[in-house]
């Protein structure tokens, strides 16, 4: 063990405390405590350590060796070779974030190329340099409505079909704020909620509502009447993204969404038993002065030279303290690059196959499941990647069964959804082939009737 302190800075240090040794500095702490003995294993070298270690990472079960029909927020997509090689260039592999960022200026055109490419995604005029992720991107866009209204406006409305957990992490980010109010439309009335009911409970205190496209039953519907009803009442609109998708549906800002904001995972990050992940966030320009996080801006230097610097952080913690919009003062930097390498090699071409394959795979895999007997799609066309699918048995069976023919089975629903009960969501994206799906629904098959 590296102790970095000499006796003579020990005992200097001692001295200023007015303590004449170690052990007085301990003197609070009862004798029992101070030394106890510690059952730990006999030490080992570093071949007995790295073979102990791999024991616990083998029984690990990975999608490289199971097939994945998981969803719910987070996807097994594709990672191209090419991200991991950038990403552990000495340039870029740390998740700090730097203090005195101009002098980081590659750092600050990676975000820069980030925030660009989330506008072109979302087609919305600003993006911020990121979020931990997308439910907390979520969050601080309604932060950023109730800020924009200057604190006058107090209903929060979140759409039934917003990933639950996205909704949990609002009712907690907004807990602390004197008479706000969250509602969740038709929350417990219906199997799948109705988004043309959402504007019944809009009023001229609603700040921001908040719908998921598609949402988190995979079902892809066109907003655009919704926003204009809602704007109607003087509310802002957000709507939570699926990155994928947009490479081949109506964006957020042809719908006229004010926010856009989602969960980047699909974009080039692996899965990685729940993260880090990245939130991202877009917003029109009237909103920039409101906006959680950091913004990076391209400007010149004195010499006439491209550089980059942060812009308006004086709405933020470290800056305004109690009067900034949001706490938030950093974001998920390299991430943030992995998201940013991965759409710019797959460019606007390549996410439209992406999307379009997960488009494709879904809509096969629903015929082909609704063929099981037993098996029910309830999803109604159309839908992305994601379909519900009410099962003969319960969840937890099937799954059980699937996973011993290595198959990561779906989402069951019912924690979430108490009246959705026997209802998983299954997810498909590029990577389920029609023979993977075509082994699913054989093992369904094979469920049903064990």
């Amino acid at each position: 063990m590296f102790i970095p302190h000499t006796d003579a800075e020990r005992k200097e240090m001692l001295t200023a405390l007015g303590l004449k040794n170690l052990n007085e500095l301990f003197s609070d702490v009862p004798d029992k405590y101070r030394f106890p003995e510690l059952n730990m294993p006999k030490g080992m070298t570093e071949m007995e350590a790295r073979e102990f270690i791999e024991g616990f990472a083998d029984a690990n079960v990975t999608t490289h060796d199971y097939i994945c029909f998981l969803g719910a927020g987070a996807y097994d997509h594709y990672i191209p070779a090419a991200i991991d090689s950038i990403l552990r260039q000495g340039e870029f592999f740390t998740a700090y974030t730097p203090y005195q960022p101009e002098i980081s200026q590659g750092t600050l055109q990676v975000i820069f190329e980030f925030q660009s490419l989330i506008c072109n995604l979302t087609s919305l005029d600003i993006a911020n340099a990121s979020h931990y992720d997308g439910a907390t991107a979520t969050a601080e866009a309604c932060i950023t409505a109730y800020a924009h209204f200057r604190e006058k406006r107090k209903k929060i409305i979140l759409s039934g079909a917003l990933n639950p957990q996205y909704r949990e992490v609002v009712h907690t980010y907004l807990s602390g704020i004197d008479g706000i109010e969250i509602i969740t439309d038709e929350e417990g009335q219906q199997s799948l909620p109705d988004p043309e009911k959402i504007i019944d409970v809009v009023d001229e205190n609603t700040a921001i509502v908040v719908l998921q496209y598609p949402d988190f039953f995979g079902r892809i519907i066109d907003f655009t009447q919704i926003i204009n009803d809602a704007h109607q009442k003087g509310a802002l609109v957000c709507l939570a993204v699926n990155p994928i998708a947009l490479g081949m549906l109506k964006t957020p800002g042809e719908m006229g969404a004010d926010i856009a904001v989602g969960e980047g995972q699909p974009l080039g990050i692996p899965l990685s038993y729940g993260g880090p992940y990245l939130g991202f966030l877009a917003a029109r320009k009237e909103l920039v002065r409101k906006l959680s996080g950091r913004l990076v801006g391209e400007t010149v230097d004195g010499n006439g030279k491209r550089g980059y610097v942060l812009t308006l952080t004086a709405r933020e913690q470290h800056i305004r303290r109690e009067k900034a919009t949001s706490n938030i003062c950093t974001n998920q930097g390299l991430i943030a690059l992995a998201a940013t390498v991965y759409m710019s090699l797959l460019g606007k071409n390549g996410m439209q196959q992406v999307s379009n394959l997960c488009y494709q795979n879904a809509h096969y895999a629903a015929k082909k499941i609704a063929a099981v007997p037993g098996f029910e799609v309830l999803t109604p066309e159309p839908f992305f990647h994601e379909i519900m699918v009410h099962c003969p048995t319960s969840i937890e069976h099937i799954n059980h069964h699937l996973l011993n023919e290595g198959i990561l089975g779906g989402y069951p629903l019912e924690n979430d959804y108490p009246a959705l009960r026997d209802c998983m969501l299954l997810a498909f994206t590029e990577k389920t082939t029609k023979e993977t799906i075509d082994l699913l629904c054989e093992v369904l098959e094979e469920s049903h009737h064990e």
